[in-house]
Order: structure tokens, then sequence, then C-alpha cells
């Protein structure tokens, strides 16, 4: 019979975001009685991150606003608390104490990306102090300049335009949100941010930051008075490096989240797993998707408790379907599944306004990206 998880039992929880926050939920919903402990680098409990880019940052960041309902009251919360090293004992903390565990969940996410080139370092959005740092150089006639053409860099540029920016997109992309969207509907996207004033400098790298600007690759200097970074993400794994994971890209983990090479029972969840997802194929993935918290959690929590009891692991596999939405001016994109595997085809509608746009592998339905097509791109969920 599976062992009873001892009554002292600990859990670690590192990463204070929405991820860990719904592993510590789900863990207690199914009976763990011991200690957990979140740690957190930022001082803030638990918020919710997409409206930074978008309606928090056109209406003022609150957090009263964007923290979250917290529903377990019995977890104990070490904010302000950085990550520096762990062993298979304990997590180390930047302030020199320690956190002893049983079981480890690794929910440390991402943080912006910076690109290897000189020059002053600009402003980046990912925590509530980026953005109120960000909002506050926002005003009618202010120039922004925009490094990188994902979703958060067009959702700020949107927001900045209707805050009455001059706003300026340079990418080494050839369109903006490519990856994503595909080739069609990235055009779309752009056409649809140059007819609102949306300047683009496409194609080009950049070769050096300067305070008032960037030195393209080809000579060409672009001038603001303010500079975003907005060219993707690095998972936060250093504090793990002597546990003897896969750290190549994230964590690697099995299809139940339990992290590869760990000695005792390890799960990483969130923006920070790296798994296969047996929907789609074999192939080991992390995804920034604003689902996967939630869903990891419940999987991950599952998973530790059959480790630390030494019960059998979940029999079904575990087989999510990621989702997202970004609001750019009066369009809203939904997606579900994952485009970027597939080839597009426009299912309904037009490129140029409402529409559904299909993704296909080898004519197999593998996403959907609606533009203010909601109720049809849920009911794609029963195809995928």
């Amino acid at each position: 019979m599976p062992a009873e998880i001892a009554p002292d039992a600990q859990i670690a929880i590192v990463g204070a975001g929405l991820a860990g926050l719904r592993t510590a939920e789900a863990l207690r919903r199914r009976g763990f009685a011991g200690s957990l402990v979140v740690i957190g680098d930022e001082i803030h409990p638990p918020y919710n991150r997409p409206p930074l880019s978008k309606e928090a940052l056109a209406g003022g960041v609150e957090f009263e606003a964007l923290k979250f309902r917290q529903k377990n009251s019995a977890i104990t919360w070490r904010l302000g608390s950085t990550a520096i090293g762990c062993t298979p004992a304990e997590v180390l903390l930047a302030d020199g104490s320690a956190v002893p565990y049983d079981g480890l969940v690794i929910a440390s996410g991402i943080r912006p990306r910076h690109l290897p080139v000189p020059g002053p370092q600009p402003l980046s959005l990912r925590t509530l102090d980026d953005a109120v740092a960000l909002r506050g150089q926002f005003s009618p006639g202010a120039s922004l300049l925009i490094v990188g053409a994902g979703f958060i860099g067009c959702e700020v540029a949107a927001t900045a335009r209707s805050l009455g920016c001059e706003v300026t997109v340079t990418a080494f992309d050839a369109e903006p949100m490519i990856t994503a969207l595909g080739v069609e509907l990235a055009a779309a996207m752009r056409a649809h941010h140059e007819a609102h004033g949306v300047r683009f400098v496409l194609g080009v790298g950049v070769a050096e930051f300067m305070s008032s600007g960037v030195t393209l690759d080809d000579g060409t200097v672009l001038e603001a008075d303010v500079v975003l970074e907005a060219v993707g993400s690095v998972p936060n794994t250093e504090w793990l490096s002597d546990l003897g994971l896969d750290l190549s890209n994230g964590v690697l983990c099995d299809n139940d989240l339990r992290a590869h090479g760990a000695d005792r029972p390890t799960v990483a969840v969130g923006d920070i797993a790296r798994f296969p997802n047996p929907r789609f194929d074999d192939e080991p993935r992390r995804i920034e998707h604003w689902s996967m918290p939630a869903d990891t959690a419940r999987r991950a929590a599952e998973t530790l408790l059959a480790d630390l009891t030494g019960s059998p692991a979940p029999t079904e596999p575990f087989a999510p379907i990621p989702s997202f939405w970004s609001d750019q001016y009066d369009w809203k994109l939904e997606s579900q599944g994952m485009p970027a595997l597939g080839d597009a085809v426009l299912a309904e509608g037009s490129w140029e306004g409402e529409c559904i746009v299909e993704y296909r592998h080898d004519e197999r339905l593998v996403g959907v990206i609606g533009v203010n097509r909601t109720r049809e791109v849920l009911g794609y969920r029963d195809q995928l």
C-alpha cells in the first residue's frame, strides 16, 4: 500500500506567480496537510500579468485591481525572497536563509530577454513595477520606440497609441507576431497597426542602444523619448544549476511534469516547464500561454503527491489545449491549440477584418485563431 505523507512534510514552491498559487491550491484540494511555503522574489502577492500591457497600462496600474483572490489561507508566503540556489534538501535564499523541502515545485517562470548589444539597457515589461515605470512616461505626444514585434510589443504599441503617443516598432522579423500567427494574419495585423498610426521598421537587427533610441544594423538611427525592449523571454533556472536537471530551455519534464534528473520529488509548472504534449506530438516544449499555469498546476500537484507517497502516477496522458488572447485596438485575437505548428488556412471572413484562421499540419487541425470571433473559436476545442 502507498505510504502516507508525514504530517510534518514540507513542500517548497519557488515562484509566487499564478502557477505557484494554483499549484499550492491544488495541493490543498488534494488533501496535502503538511507545510506549504511559496517563495517569490517580488514583494507583491500573485497578480494578473496580461493586463499589464493592455487595459491596466492604459487606465493606470493598480495592484488591488490585478491581485488574485486566494482560495486557501494555509500557505506560508516568503515574498521579496530570491532563490539563489538549491540542493536536494533545501532551497537557498539571497538573505542567507534556507527552506527545507520534501517535495519541490519549480514555478520560477521567466524574465525578459535582453539583446547582447552595447549601450544602456532600455525598459522592459514583465512585472507590476515595470508597468508603473512605463505608464509614467506615456503622455500625448511622447515618442515610444519598441524593440521587438511580438505580442507584448504590439499590445503596448496599441495601448500607447490610445494614450496619444507616437509609436515606432522595430524588429528583425519580417512581420509582427509572425511565429504565432503566420505570414498572412501577421501582415494583416501590421496593416491594422499602421492604420492606427504605428510605424514599423522590420527585417533589421539592433546594433546599439542609446539613451534616446537605437542604431540598427544597417546604420539607421531611430530616436525616441522612451525605449521598450520586448524581444522574448529567458527561463529563471540559474538557481537550479546544482540539481543535475536538464535546463537547456526551461526545465525538461516528462508528461506528468516530473523534472528529469531530480533526486527528490520535483515538478515544474507554468512558463518554465518543458514537457511533451501527446495531443500534438512527442516534442517537449515550453508554452507561455495564459492557460498553462492552471493546467500544469493541477497535473503537477497530482504527480507530486503520488511521488511523495509512492502511489501510482496519473494514468491519463496530460494533453492540455493551450489558449491565449490578445486585445489590440478594436481587434480581439483568441487562440486555441498550437497554431505555430501548422500552416494557416483562412476558414471564414477576410484577412483584413473579422476572421477565423485554421492551422493544419499534415491536414490535421493543430490550432485556430479568431479575430473578433470568440464563440466560434471556443467551438473548435472539441475538434482539437
